[in-house]
């Protein structure tokens, strides 16, 4: 039976298909299977921002066959674990969770790296170039623990 691992943001266009893309590339898909949502509608069907695009290129990853999607509450039937970027994504995964067990599959990915700390994943969306280039840095050593982790 394979592991199932959600990563979730507010639009599912910029830091959750890096870390989706990401986990993607250290796992063994026979074993793991990676997806991504956004606790948003805004950006159903569509393509990541061009801007994380570009950035997962420049690491030798292609995320262009990932389209947005909307977290559901089946979610929690479907993953075994569910890794949000910010607290306000972690806030709004948890309002949906019908049961204690669905809510402890839900974790910051940041604690990851500094645990327990609550620690986001800046937003990128607004900003340069160069905020995408630090969220993929801290996602890529994130995912680096969970592939691990899952293994």
């Amino acid at each position: 039976m394979k592991t199932k691992v959600l990563m979730v943001c507010l639009g599912n266009i910029c830091r959750s298909p890096l870390a989706e893309g990401l986990l993607k590339s250290k796992v063994d898909p026979e074993k793991v299977e990676v997806d991504s949502a956004g606790t948003s509608n805004y950006h159903i069907g569509d393509l990541p921002d061009e801007r994380s695009i570009v950035t997962a290129k420049k690491h030798g990853l292609d995320i262009t066959d990932q389209r947005g999607r909307q977290f559901s509450v089946e979610d929690f039937d479907s993953f075994d674990y569910i890794f949000v970027m910010d607290k306000s994504n972690h806030a709004d995964i948890l309002s949906l969770a019908r049961t204690e067990e669905e809510g402890k599959k839900v974790d910051l990915i940041l604690n990851k790296i500094y645990p327990n700390e609550q620690k986001d994943v800046p937003d990128p969306y607004y900003g340069g170039e160069h905020g995408f280039e630090n969220v993929y840095q801290m996602l890529d050593q994130a995912t680096d623990i969970i592939a691990q982790e899952i293994k």
